[in-house]
Protein backbone atom coordinates (compact mmCIF):
# COMPACT_ATOMS: atom_id res chain seq x y z
CA UNK A 1 0.00 0.00 0.00
CA UNK A 2 1.21 3.51 -0.83
CA UNK A 3 2.73 5.69 1.89
CA UNK A 4 0.82 9.01 2.02
CA UNK A 5 3.00 10.59 4.72
CA UNK A 6 4.90 13.63 3.59
CA UNK A 7 7.28 16.26 4.94
CA UNK A 8 6.83 19.84 3.77
CA UNK A 9 9.41 22.41 4.92
CA UNK A 10 10.24 20.07 7.78
CA UNK A 11 6.57 19.72 8.79
CA UNK A 12 5.79 16.02 9.11
CA UNK A 13 2.25 15.13 8.06
CA UNK A 14 0.57 11.69 8.01
CA UNK A 15 -0.99 12.63 4.68
CA UNK A 16 -1.01 15.67 2.35
CA UNK A 17 -4.57 16.76 3.20
CA UNK A 18 -4.64 20.10 5.04
CA UNK A 19 -7.64 22.03 6.37
CA UNK A 20 -7.47 25.39 4.59
CA UNK A 21 -7.88 28.63 6.49
CA UNK A 22 -11.55 29.51 6.96
CA UNK A 23 -14.63 28.37 8.87
CA UNK A 24 -13.41 24.73 9.23
CA UNK A 25 -10.59 26.06 11.45
CA UNK A 26 -12.62 28.64 13.32
CA UNK A 27 -11.76 27.54 16.89
CA UNK A 28 -9.91 24.91 18.92
CA UNK A 29 -12.90 22.56 19.11
CA UNK A 30 -13.25 22.11 15.35
CA UNK A 31 -9.49 22.03 14.81
CA UNK A 32 -9.31 19.17 17.29
CA UNK A 33 -12.10 17.40 15.42
CA UNK A 34 -10.10 17.73 12.20
CA UNK A 35 -7.09 16.09 13.84
CA UNK A 36 -9.28 13.32 15.23
CA UNK A 37 -10.74 12.64 11.77
CA UNK A 38 -7.24 12.22 10.33
CA UNK A 39 -6.36 15.45 8.51
CA UNK A 40 -2.64 15.88 7.91
CA UNK A 41 -2.52 19.47 9.18
CA UNK A 42 -4.79 22.40 9.99
CA UNK A 43 -4.46 26.05 9.06
CA UNK A 44 -6.56 28.06 11.49
CA UNK A 45 -8.92 30.79 10.38
CA UNK A 46 -6.98 34.00 9.72
CA UNK A 47 -6.33 36.07 12.83
CA UNK A 48 -5.19 39.64 13.51
CA UNK A 49 -4.08 41.59 16.55
CA UNK A 50 -7.18 43.80 16.70
CA UNK A 51 -10.17 41.49 16.30
CA UNK A 52 -12.57 44.20 17.52
CA UNK A 53 -12.16 45.89 14.13
CA UNK A 54 -13.50 42.79 12.36
CA UNK A 55 -17.31 42.85 12.04
CA UNK A 56 -19.03 40.16 9.99
CA UNK A 57 -22.50 40.36 8.46
CA UNK A 58 -25.27 37.82 7.80
CA UNK A 59 -25.99 36.22 5.45
CA UNK A 60 -22.46 35.98 4.07
CA UNK A 61 -22.57 32.97 1.74
CA UNK A 62 -24.18 32.40 -1.64
CA UNK A 63 -24.09 29.10 -3.53
CA UNK A 64 -24.32 28.13 -7.18
CA UNK A 65 -26.09 24.83 -7.90
CA UNK A 66 -26.44 22.58 -10.91
CA UNK A 67 -29.80 23.13 -12.61
CA UNK A 68 -30.52 19.41 -12.70
CA UNK A 69 -28.90 17.70 -9.71
CA UNK A 70 -28.85 20.80 -7.46
CA UNK A 71 -25.30 19.89 -6.44
CA UNK A 72 -23.30 22.87 -5.18
CA UNK A 73 -20.37 23.57 -7.49
CA UNK A 74 -19.82 27.28 -6.82
CA UNK A 75 -19.63 29.09 -3.47
CA UNK A 76 -19.21 32.79 -2.75
CA UNK A 77 -18.42 34.25 0.64
CA UNK A 78 -18.13 37.77 2.00
CA UNK A 79 -16.86 36.51 5.36
CA UNK A 80 -14.03 38.38 7.01
CA UNK A 81 -11.17 36.99 9.06
CA UNK A 82 -11.71 35.80 12.64
CA UNK A 83 -13.55 38.17 14.94
CA UNK A 84 -12.43 36.28 18.05
CA UNK A 85 -9.92 38.04 20.27
CA UNK A 86 -6.22 37.54 19.73
CA UNK A 87 -5.81 36.54 23.37
CA UNK A 88 -8.40 33.79 22.95
CA UNK A 89 -6.53 32.44 19.95
CA UNK A 90 -3.24 32.41 21.87
CA UNK A 91 -4.84 30.32 24.61
CA UNK A 92 -6.36 27.93 22.07
CA UNK A 93 -3.18 27.55 20.03
CA UNK A 94 -1.33 26.61 23.21
CA UNK A 95 -4.01 24.14 24.31
CA UNK A 96 -4.07 22.51 20.86
CA UNK A 97 -0.31 21.98 20.86
CA UNK A 98 -0.51 20.57 24.38
CA UNK A 99 -3.20 18.10 23.34
CA UNK A 100 -1.88 17.30 19.84
CA UNK A 101 1.91 17.80 20.10
CA UNK A 102 2.64 15.67 17.05
CA UNK A 103 0.10 17.32 14.73
CA UNK A 104 0.84 20.31 12.49
CA UNK A 105 -0.86 23.59 13.46
CA UNK A 106 -0.42 26.53 11.10
CA UNK A 107 -1.43 30.09 11.98
CA UNK A 108 -2.91 32.16 9.17
CA UNK A 109 -2.16 35.80 9.92
CA UNK A 110 -3.14 39.13 8.41
CA UNK A 111 -2.15 42.60 9.49
CA UNK A 112 -2.15 46.21 8.39
CA UNK A 113 0.76 47.70 6.48
CA UNK A 114 2.93 48.14 9.58
CA UNK A 115 6.16 46.31 10.26
CA UNK A 116 5.69 46.36 14.03
CA UNK A 117 2.26 44.70 13.71
CA UNK A 118 3.52 41.89 11.46
CA UNK A 119 6.54 41.25 13.66
CA UNK A 120 4.42 41.24 16.82
CA UNK A 121 1.85 38.76 15.54
CA UNK A 122 4.55 36.39 14.30
CA UNK A 123 6.51 36.50 17.55
CA UNK A 124 3.47 36.00 19.78
CA UNK A 125 2.06 33.11 17.74
CA UNK A 126 5.31 31.19 17.61
CA UNK A 127 5.79 31.73 21.33
CA UNK A 128 2.68 29.60 21.99
CA UNK A 129 3.93 26.81 19.74
CA UNK A 130 2.44 27.09 16.25
CA UNK A 131 4.38 25.03 13.75
CA UNK A 132 4.26 27.40 10.78
CA UNK A 133 2.65 30.52 9.35
CA UNK A 134 0.56 31.29 6.30
CA UNK A 135 0.60 34.98 5.40
CA UNK A 136 -2.87 35.97 4.18
CA UNK A 137 -1.95 38.46 1.48
CA UNK A 138 -4.89 37.49 -0.67
CA UNK A 139 -8.41 37.80 0.79
CA UNK A 140 -10.26 39.50 -2.10
CA UNK A 141 -13.00 41.34 -0.22
CA UNK A 142 -12.07 41.99 3.39
CA UNK A 143 -10.60 45.11 4.93
CA UNK A 144 -9.10 46.82 1.84
CA UNK A 145 -9.64 50.12 3.63
CA UNK A 146 -6.96 48.94 6.06
CA UNK A 147 -4.69 47.88 3.19
CA UNK A 148 -5.04 44.24 4.19
CA UNK A 149 -5.45 41.01 2.21
CA UNK A 150 -5.33 41.29 -1.57
CA UNK A 151 -4.81 45.04 -1.25
CA UNK A 152 -1.27 43.92 -0.49
CA UNK A 153 -1.20 40.74 -2.54
CA UNK A 154 -1.78 42.39 -5.91
CA UNK A 155 1.35 44.52 -5.43
CA UNK A 156 4.60 42.49 -5.68
CA UNK A 157 6.59 45.23 -3.98
CA UNK A 158 4.32 45.12 -0.92
CA UNK A 159 4.34 41.31 -0.96
CA UNK A 160 8.12 41.28 -0.85
CA UNK A 161 8.31 43.90 1.86
CA UNK A 162 5.69 42.36 4.16
CA UNK A 163 7.02 38.84 3.67
CA UNK A 164 10.46 40.16 4.57
CA UNK A 165 9.07 41.62 7.80
CA UNK A 166 7.60 38.25 8.78
CA UNK A 167 10.77 36.37 7.83
CA UNK A 168 12.91 38.72 9.93
CA UNK A 169 11.41 37.27 13.12
CA UNK A 170 9.98 33.90 12.10
CA UNK A 171 11.66 30.81 13.52
CA UNK A 172 9.30 28.36 11.82
CA UNK A 173 8.33 27.86 8.15
CA UNK A 174 6.37 30.60 6.40
CA UNK A 175 4.04 30.23 3.40
CA UNK A 176 2.71 33.23 1.49
CA UNK A 177 -0.87 32.81 0.25
CA UNK A 178 -1.43 34.20 -3.24
CA UNK A 179 -4.46 35.90 -4.74
CA UNK A 180 -5.55 34.71 -8.20
CA UNK A 181 -6.83 38.20 -8.98
CA UNK A 182 -3.68 39.25 -10.82
CA UNK A 183 -2.52 39.01 -14.42
CA UNK A 184 0.75 37.14 -13.82
CA UNK A 185 0.82 34.96 -10.69
CA UNK A 186 4.58 34.57 -11.05
CA UNK A 187 5.16 38.21 -10.05
CA UNK A 188 3.82 38.19 -6.45
CA UNK A 189 4.96 34.59 -5.98
CA UNK A 190 8.53 35.42 -6.94
CA UNK A 191 8.39 38.49 -4.70
CA UNK A 192 7.46 36.40 -1.67
CA UNK A 193 10.12 33.80 -2.45
CA UNK A 194 12.79 36.48 -2.94
CA UNK A 195 11.92 37.75 0.54
CA UNK A 196 12.65 34.29 1.92
CA UNK A 197 9.24 32.60 2.14
CA UNK A 198 9.62 28.85 2.52
CA UNK A 199 6.61 28.16 0.34
CA UNK A 200 3.59 29.46 -1.55
CA UNK A 201 -0.09 28.67 -1.00
CA UNK A 202 -2.43 29.12 -3.95
CA UNK A 203 -5.10 30.00 -4.65
CA UNK A 204 -7.23 32.13 -2.42
CA UNK A 205 -10.76 32.83 -3.65
CA UNK A 206 -11.58 34.60 -6.91
CA UNK A 207 -13.23 38.02 -6.67
CA UNK A 208 -16.79 37.55 -7.83
CA UNK A 209 -20.48 38.42 -7.87
CA UNK A 210 -22.40 35.15 -7.67
CA UNK A 211 -25.63 36.37 -9.23
CA UNK A 212 -28.77 38.49 -9.01
CA UNK A 213 -32.10 37.32 -7.62
CA UNK A 214 -34.53 37.88 -10.49
CA UNK A 215 -37.48 38.25 -8.13
CA UNK A 216 -36.02 40.92 -5.86
CA UNK A 217 -33.49 42.25 -8.40
CA UNK A 218 -30.93 42.27 -5.60
CA UNK A 219 -27.43 40.74 -5.95
CA UNK A 220 -26.53 37.87 -3.62
CA UNK A 221 -25.79 37.39 -0.79
CA UNK A 222 -28.20 40.16 0.18
CA UNK A 223 -27.53 42.03 3.42
CA UNK A 224 -30.47 44.33 4.05
CA UNK A 225 -30.86 44.49 0.27
CA UNK A 226 -27.21 45.27 -0.47
CA UNK A 227 -24.02 43.30 -1.04
CA UNK A 228 -20.33 43.55 -1.93
CA UNK A 229 -18.17 41.46 -4.28
CA UNK A 230 -16.91 38.35 -2.53
CA UNK A 231 -14.60 35.38 -2.93
CA UNK A 232 -15.55 32.47 -5.21
CA UNK A 233 -14.54 28.89 -4.39
CA UNK A 234 -15.66 25.25 -4.73
CA UNK A 235 -15.39 22.84 -7.69
CA UNK A 236 -15.87 25.55 -10.30
CA UNK A 237 -12.52 27.20 -9.54
CA UNK A 238 -10.44 24.02 -9.83
CA UNK A 239 -9.32 24.54 -13.48
CA UNK A 240 -8.11 28.04 -12.64
CA UNK A 241 -6.36 26.82 -9.50
CA UNK A 242 -4.64 24.02 -11.42
CA UNK A 243 -3.35 26.47 -14.01
CA UNK A 244 -2.00 28.83 -11.38
CA UNK A 245 -0.36 26.02 -9.39
CA UNK A 246 1.28 24.77 -12.59
CA UNK A 247 2.72 28.24 -13.21
CA UNK A 248 3.98 28.63 -9.64
CA UNK A 249 5.48 25.13 -9.60
CA UNK A 250 7.27 25.88 -12.87
CA UNK A 251 8.64 29.10 -11.36
CA UNK A 252 9.82 27.28 -8.23
CA UNK A 253 11.61 24.60 -10.25
CA UNK A 254 13.33 27.15 -12.44
CA UNK A 255 14.31 29.83 -9.92
CA UNK A 256 13.64 28.71 -6.34
CA UNK A 257 14.45 24.99 -6.01
CA UNK A 258 13.64 23.58 -2.62
CA UNK A 259 10.70 25.90 -1.94
CA UNK A 260 7.24 24.36 -1.66
CA UNK A 261 3.70 24.76 -2.96
CA UNK A 262 0.43 24.11 -1.14
CA UNK A 263 -2.34 23.71 -3.73
CA UNK A 264 -5.86 25.01 -3.09
CA UNK A 265 -9.03 25.26 -5.13
CA UNK A 266 -12.05 22.99 -5.54
CA UNK A 267 -10.44 19.88 -4.05
CA UNK A 268 -13.06 17.38 -2.86
CA UNK A 269 -11.69 13.95 -3.82
CA UNK A 270 -8.46 12.01 -3.79
CA UNK A 271 -8.41 12.27 -7.58
CA UNK A 272 -8.57 16.08 -7.31
CA UNK A 273 -5.62 15.99 -4.93
CA UNK A 274 -3.63 13.75 -7.28
CA UNK A 275 -4.00 16.31 -10.06
CA UNK A 276 -2.64 19.14 -7.91
CA UNK A 277 0.30 16.99 -6.80
CA UNK A 278 1.01 15.95 -10.40
CA UNK A 279 1.26 19.66 -11.18
CA UNK A 280 3.80 20.32 -8.44
CA UNK A 281 1.92 20.73 -5.15
CA UNK A 282 3.59 19.33 -2.03
CA UNK A 283 0.29 19.19 -0.16
CA UNK A 284 -3.31 20.26 -0.77
CA UNK A 285 -5.78 22.36 1.20
CA UNK A 286 -9.53 21.87 1.52
CA UNK A 287 -11.89 24.50 2.94
CA UNK A 288 -15.20 24.84 1.04
CA UNK A 289 -15.27 21.07 0.55
CA UNK A 290 -15.38 20.60 4.33
CA UNK A 291 -18.22 23.11 4.58
CA UNK A 292 -20.15 20.99 2.07
CA UNK A 293 -19.20 17.48 3.16
CA UNK A 294 -17.90 17.61 6.74
CA UNK A 295 -14.57 16.72 8.34
CA UNK A 296 -15.06 13.00 7.68
CA UNK A 297 -14.51 13.54 3.94
CA UNK A 298 -10.78 13.11 4.53
CA UNK A 299 -11.13 9.33 4.93
CA UNK A 300 -12.43 8.60 1.40
CA UNK A 301 -9.97 11.15 0.03
CA UNK A 302 -7.11 9.22 1.62
CA UNK A 303 -8.45 5.95 0.19
CA UNK A 304 -8.88 7.43 -3.30
CA UNK A 305 -5.40 8.94 -3.38
CA UNK A 306 -3.89 5.70 -2.10
CA UNK A 307 -5.73 3.73 -4.78
CA UNK A 308 -4.47 6.10 -7.48
CA UNK A 309 -0.90 5.66 -6.26
CA UNK A 310 -1.19 1.86 -6.12
CA UNK A 311 -2.60 1.73 -9.66
CA UNK A 312 0.41 3.63 -10.99
CA UNK A 313 3.03 2.01 -8.80
CA UNK A 314 3.81 5.17 -6.83
CA UNK A 315 5.09 4.43 -3.34
CA UNK A 316 5.24 8.01 -2.05
CA UNK A 317 4.03 11.53 -2.80
CA UNK A 318 7.49 12.44 -4.07
CA UNK A 319 7.26 9.68 -6.69
CA UNK A 320 4.74 11.64 -8.73
CA UNK A 321 4.94 15.23 -7.48
CA UNK A 322 5.29 17.47 -10.54
CA UNK A 323 5.28 14.54 -12.98
CA UNK A 324 2.80 16.19 -15.36
CA UNK A 325 4.64 19.52 -15.60
CA UNK A 326 6.81 18.07 -18.38
CA UNK A 327 3.84 17.92 -20.72
CA UNK A 328 3.21 21.67 -20.94
CA UNK A 329 4.38 23.61 -24.00
CA UNK A 330 3.64 26.95 -25.65
CA UNK A 331 0.96 27.00 -28.33
CA UNK A 332 3.62 27.57 -31.00
CA UNK A 333 5.43 24.45 -29.79
CA UNK A 334 2.18 22.48 -29.93
CA UNK A 335 1.82 23.46 -33.59
CA UNK A 336 5.35 22.19 -34.31
CA UNK A 337 4.80 18.97 -32.34
CA UNK A 338 1.56 18.23 -34.14
CA UNK A 339 3.03 19.01 -37.55
CA UNK A 340 5.91 16.61 -36.87
CA UNK A 341 3.51 13.91 -35.65
CA UNK A 342 1.34 14.30 -38.74
CA UNK A 343 4.37 14.17 -41.04
CA UNK A 344 5.54 11.00 -39.33
CA UNK A 345 2.09 9.46 -39.65
CA UNK A 346 1.90 10.44 -43.32
CA UNK A 347 5.35 8.98 -44.00
CA UNK A 348 4.34 5.73 -42.31
CA UNK A 349 1.15 5.64 -44.37
CA UNK A 350 3.07 6.21 -47.61
CA UNK A 351 5.57 3.51 -46.69
CA UNK A 352 2.71 1.12 -46.03
CA UNK A 353 1.11 1.95 -49.39
CA UNK A 354 4.44 1.38 -51.14
CA UNK A 355 4.88 -1.96 -49.40
CA UNK A 356 1.34 -3.00 -50.30
CA UNK A 357 1.89 -2.01 -53.95
CA UNK A 358 5.08 -4.08 -54.00
CA UNK A 359 3.20 -7.04 -52.56
CA UNK A 360 0.49 -6.66 -55.22
CA UNK A 361 3.12 -6.63 -57.96
CA UNK A 362 4.74 -9.72 -56.46
CA UNK A 363 1.39 -11.52 -56.44
CA UNK A 364 0.78 -10.61 -60.07
CA UNK A 365 4.26 -11.82 -60.98
CA UNK A 366 3.77 -15.00 -58.96
CA UNK A 367 0.72 -15.80 -61.04
CA UNK A 368 2.92 -15.78 -64.17
CA UNK A 369 5.53 -18.17 -62.81
CA UNK A 370 5.84 -21.59 -64.35
CA UNK A 371 7.45 -24.64 -62.98
CA UNK A 372 9.97 -24.76 -65.87
CA UNK A 373 11.81 -21.49 -64.98
CA UNK A 374 11.05 -21.32 -61.23
CA UNK A 375 14.73 -21.52 -60.18
CA UNK A 376 15.76 -18.76 -62.58
CA UNK A 377 12.97 -16.49 -61.45
CA UNK A 378 13.86 -17.06 -57.77
CA UNK A 379 17.48 -16.19 -58.44
CA UNK A 380 16.40 -12.96 -60.12
CA UNK A 381 14.49 -11.89 -57.03
CA UNK A 382 17.32 -12.69 -54.64
CA UNK A 383 19.98 -10.37 -53.22
CA UNK A 384 23.44 -11.89 -53.58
Amino acid sequence: MADLSTTVNGLQMPNPFVIGSGPPGTNANVIGKAYDEGWGAVIAKTISLEAEKVINVQPRYARLRSRESKEIFGWENIELISDRSFETWMDEFKSLKDKYPDRVLIASIMEEYRKDAWCEIVEKCQDVGVDAFELNLSCPHGLPERKMGSAMGVNPDLVEEVTGWAMSVAKVPVWAKMTPNVTHIEDPSAAALRAGADGISAINTIRSVLGVDLKTLRPEPSVEGYTTPGGYSCQAVKPIALRICMEIATLIRAEFPGRTLSGIGGIETGQDAAQFILLGSDCVQVCTGVMKNGYGMVKPMIEELSQFMDEHGFNSIDDFKGHSLQFFRTHAELVEIQAAARAKKKAAHEAKKTAEASDDAMIREDAQWTGDDFVDQSDALSRG
